[in-house]
């Protein structure tokens, strides 16, 4: 479909976000003279904000930032330095970089990894990736789980797919997860399943009415301290999620 567009603006939104008044106009003035990848913001909407219809500026004063993902600048345009940050929820580029650029990779199939590899891919490619105050749209909120745990088998596979291209895994952050609860352990042949997720796992990662999205790190958090775990050091932590991208040693 990017393929057929006429116009020298792309941009794409996932079906689940409601892009704000001025989304359009935003990007285009921020976009002005440059070229590469530009991502807008993203604020997640509680439950029930849409019963009563689109009111932005009630959005405005109860939508919230995901504590994970990086703030957009105060104004204009900052450069984004790490390629796995790539989200496309919600980003634009000029078509002409499109029809130059890479494309997703359709060997990724079914969740997870397709966008780490495009934001890789862009990267390799020298080309830069922004972020932009502005663009914004509000996530709509719809329970999901996360870490995906509904989508086990399909991030197994990509995350492979992605090792196959790159040298090592990705969502290694979710692949350490998965083995805190005991559905995978890393072996030195690959990632062996253990067991199917069941009703614990699904409760333990659902997103909740209260909760405008899921978190991956409360879950991990929650776990650690389940075992007792005093290893919870957010340094601790990002070792042993590093380990996950790769086999583990003989």
């Amino acid at each position: 479909m990017a393929d057929a567009a006429t116009g020298e603006l792309l941009v794409f939104v996932d079906v689940d976000c409601i892009p704000a008044p001025d989304f359009i106009t935003a990007y285009v003035d921020r976009m002005a003279g440059h070229r590469g990848l530009f991502m807008g913001e993203v604020l997640y909407l509680p439950q029930g904000s849409t019963d009563a219809g689109l009111d932005f500026d009630r959005f405005a004063d109860i939508a919230v930032k995901h504590s994970d993902r990086q703030g957009p600048p105060a104004a204009g345009l900052s450069a984004c330095t790490d390629y796995r940050c790539f989200w496309s929820l919600n980003f634009a580029m000029w078509r002409r970089d499109w029809l130059d650029g890479p494309r997703f990779d359709e060997a990724f199939t079914g969740y997870g990894g397709e966008d780490t590899d495009f934001g890789r891919a862009w990267s390799e490619g020298g080309a830069p990736i922004w972020w932009i105050a502005g663009g914004r749209v509000y996530h709509q909120y719809h329970p999901h789980c996360m870490p995906p745990v509904h989508h086990l088998h399909s991030v197994l596979r990509n995350t492979e797919v992605f090792a196959r291209k790159w040298g090592h895994r990705t969502m290694e952050h979710w692949l350490y997860a998965f083995q805190l609860m005991g559905l995978i352990r890393n072996t030195p042949q690959g990632i062996q399943v253990l067991r199917e997720p069941g009703p614990v796992e699904f409760a333990l990662c659902e997103q909740q009415g209260h909760m405008p999205y899921a978190n991956s790190r409360r879950v991990i958090d929650h776990l650690h301290q389940l075992a007792e775990d005093d290893r919870i050091s957010t340094e601790r932590v990002a070792l042993e999620q590093r380990a996950m991208l790769l086999p583990a040693a003989e």
